[in-house]
């Protein structure tokens, strides 16, 4: 643990901090219903801080659980690669990006409720994708290696798709968003991700051609 917080510090506080609070709010309702976000109740400037303290809270145990080991698998490297306050900014902007969409989307759905860091870790995943196109992820309903840009294309349109269909309880919106934001917030801070990005792809298509 001291090894990982030597190389990335600020992912090592988001991820203990992700699951103190969240286990703590799975046994208090009050801390819970304080911490959620009310897209409508923000729309009309209130409880603006839920933007950010709802990407610290989880549905349940599987919730937390799936978005951690996405965090860690992703989070620490990533920050080894941009740096310490690159990778915080990246995240904590990500937050709120991520949820500003379905503030305006649910402005007037007063039962309408939102919460997990889904949005940032997809910013920390899309982000980790440009430094690393052809390394190999998986889809949960495509459970075979793919080059993470196909991943990346393909999530997407899974979450595009999801969002207009309202498939599940979960907000697509987020990780939509939360995705792009971490491409252009990545791109901005480290410019030269993007030269090395399509030489990669390239390389990767001409190596598959030959």
């Amino acid at each position: 643990m001291e090894q990982y917080f030597t190389v990335a510090p600020v992912a090592c506080i988001i991820f203990a901090v992700t699951i103190a609070i969240s286990l703590f709010a799975f046994y208090n309702d009050n801390l819970y219903t304080r911490l959620i976000l009310q897209p409508y109740n923000v729309y009309r400037g209130k409880y603006i801080y839920t933007l950010i303290t709802s990407g610290f809270i989880h549905a349940d145990w599987m919730h937390l659980l799936f978005n951690m080991m996405t965090f860690y698998f992703f989070a620490f490297q990533l920050e080894a690669t941009i740096g310490h306050w690159q990778f915080g900014l990246l995240y904590g902007v990500s937050l709120i990006l991520s949820d500003l969409p379905s503030v305006v989307k649910h402005k007037n759905d007063f039962w309408y409720r939102s919460l997990g860091a889904s949005g940032a870790i997809s910013a920390v995943v899309f982000s980790a994708i440009l430094f690393n196109p052809l390394g190999k992820m998986m889809l949960l309903f495509l459970p075979i290696p793919i080059p993470a840009v196909l991943f990346g294309v393909l999530y997407l349109i899974y979450c595009s798709y999801a969002s207009k269909r309202g498939i599940g309880n979960i907000n697509h919106d987020a990780h939509f968003f939360g995705a792009l934001s971490g491409v252009i917030i990545t791109i901005i801070l480290i410019p030269q991700v993007v030269p090395y990005f399509l030489h990669s792809v390239t390389e990767g298509v001409q190596s598959l051609m030959h």
